[in-house]
């Protein structure tokens, strides 16, 4: 993946790397070493496109006011696919030019109408004050959960433009030494602080707030020794040379990077470089059902409907991705080889009747596909058992990931109303919800829901796979107490579906925690392959849990 990154970053398109990789399964963003580099790519095709842009546009009309006006329209362009992919699709938003070119338009429109503008000292004042009083602002008002870029983003973008406007050279706050310093260093800064957040997050020191300062310290110090021994001396240095020696060096400067990253990559990565035992638990963030993306898809697509197994449909298993984690056990449960488990799982949909995203509005998809299952099980076989898993509390409670509690704020799940909080009404609702839907396919045939799958909250084999590389046995875990107070609403509404319709509860406790606490690990060898997701290894513990399901039938 580094090397990949490297590559992509060498070419000036790591931007559209990053945003084919964002998704559900996507590797944490701060888990990538070179993800800093998708803004660099943006700018070099930003600064590459817009002369050519200006020399065909002088070329047919050679008139500064008719360019003027089409970097406006240019600008609000731009800044209107922002507002709108931003809310339709915030990944793409984010990383590629379209909708970030109308920041690097404000500046562009500052200079080309910025010095015919004259400003007394009071209001250059004022202009300098609001704009650093708006970037402030910003940091405070926004955070992950904030929708970005789109007009939130005019905060910052506005603040920046009024102090370029405002143009104070003997400022307080950028003519003092300090600032004039940073200034000049910033683009060497820049590469260097996105490494030492990853090391922080990789040695697990993001609240050590020692390490966070070191770390500060350290960007500026590698961030200056870059900028005075490699920036200023390439800058100062290929101007001596002629166009052919300048490329010439460039580019073989390239290739010292680029060829080892497409060696690593050609061979997929280093092998023999960490001990055999280390790599075993890396490698299980790996095992996962190898038809996961044929047959699990985004809320955006239709439902393949992939069986596992026979000819002849032995269950049915509907669910969000913890029913994908598990639907290959519940195909090794099978009683006779004919037999299949057809595939109702729809990436972070849970199985309730007219289910809504308050992020998603008409385009999540979910509540429609679930009543659609059911209006085809009327069809299939009553004695065709059905199993219902789901990441239920994540979307009752919110993820509990720490990384992800801006996400847990207030409930983005309802069912007919938004609610701000999660008040006894919105319980109620959601509990109301489940118990329907499960009782809905009840009527027709034997219908068993699982008991949430213990959710750890840090990624299990990258945790116990760098503890490993270092000598240390770290082992992920999560108490009985923690599980049974996490789940407590969705298990009262499992409850209240066994109790009015038959639903039978299969509960995965007994196969994964022991002593008090639930593990994600067996004999040191992870059984998740992230925070939550049980792995193919970790499935197969369940597999007597599903069996009996057989059995009940036979019986």
């Amino acid at each position: 993946m580094l090397a990949t990154h490297a590559i992509t970053a060498l070419a000036f398109i790591s931007n559209m790397k990053f945003w084919g990789e964002a998704g559900y399964f996507d590797t944490a963003s701060h888990e990538k070493l070179l993800l800093h580099t998708w803004s660099l790519s943006v700018e070099w095709q930003f600064y590459i496109l817009f002369p050519l842009v200006l020399v065909i546009l002088w070329k047919l009309v050679p008139n500064r006011k008719f360019i003027g006006l089409m970097l406006i329209a240019g600008f609000l362009l731009s800044l209107a696919i922002s507002v709108i992919m931003t809310q339709r699709t915030p990944v793409a938003a984010f990383y590629l030019l379209p909708t970030r070119a109308w920041e690097m338009l404000a500046g562009g429109l500052i200079y080309f109408y910025g010095q015919q503008l004259s400003l007394n000292r009071g209001l250059s004042r004022l202009l300098e004050i609001v704009g650093f009083g708006l970037i402030v602002l910003s940091l405070i008002l926004f955070d992950s959960s904030t929708p970005w870029p789109g007009y939130h983003a005019l905060v910052p973008i506005i603040g920046a433009v009024l102090i370029l406007l405002a143009a104070r050279n003997k400022s307080v706050f950028t003519a003092t030494k300090p600032a004039q310093w940073l200034g000049k260093t910033s683009y060497s800064i820049y590469l260097w602080h996105w490494p030492f957040s990853v090391a922080l997050i990789f040695l697990e020191l993001t609240a050590n707030w020692v390490a966070i300062l070191l770390a500060i310290v350290l960007t500026l110090i590698f961030g200056w020794a870059s900028w005075a021994f490699i920036e200023q001396p390439v800058r100062n240095g290929l101007v001596k040379f002629n166009k052919i020696p300048q490329m010439a060096l460039i580019c073989g400067t390239v290739l010292v990077v680029a060829l080892p990253a497409f060696g690593v990559r050609l061979k997929e990565g280093v092998y023999g470089r960490l001990d055999p035992k280390v790599d075993a638990i890396f490698a299980e963030s790996l095992n996962k059902n190898p038809r996961i993306t044929e047959c699990h898809v985004s809320l955006n697509s239709n439902v393949p409907e992939c069986i596992y197994g026979g000819d002849s449909l032995g269950a049915i298993v509907i669910g969000d991705s913890h029913a994908q984690a598990i639907i290959r056990s519940v195909e090794k449960a099978l009683p006779e080889k004919n037999l299949h488990v057809l595939d109702w799982t729809l990436s972070s949909c849970t199985t309730i009747f007219g289910i809504q995203d308050l992020r998603l509005g008409n385009r999540f998809k979910c509540g429609s596909f679930v009543e659609k299952a059911f209006e085809k099980s009327r069809s299939i076989p009553s004695n065709i058992p059905i199993l219902i898993v789901n990441r239920i509390s994540s979307a009752i409670e919110g993820p509990n990931e720490p990384d992800r509690q801006d996400l847990a704020k207030y409930p983005l799940r309802y069912i007919k109303e938004p609610y701000a909080t999660r008040n006894t009404e919105y319980y109620e609702e959601m509990q109301a919800g489940i118990t329907e839907t499960a009782c809905a396919f009840a009527q027709h045939r034997p219908v068993y829901m699982m008991r949430p799958i213990p959710e750890l909250k840090i990624d299990v084999p990258r945790t116990m796979g760098r503890a490993a590389m270092v000598g240390r046995v770290q082992r992920v875990s999560v108490s009985l107490e923690e599980y049974e107070e996490r789940h407590r609403v969705a298990w009262e509404a499992q409850n209240r579906a066994a109790e009015a319709c038959g639903v039978t509860l299969l509960d995965p406790r007994p196969y994964l925690c022991s002593d008090g606490r639930c593990w994600g690990d067996v004999d040191g060898i992870p059984v998740y392959y992230d925070d939550d997701h049980l792995s193919e290894r970790g499935g197969q513990l369940l597999i007597p849990l599903f069996q009996q399901i057989f059995t009940d039938s036979i019986n």
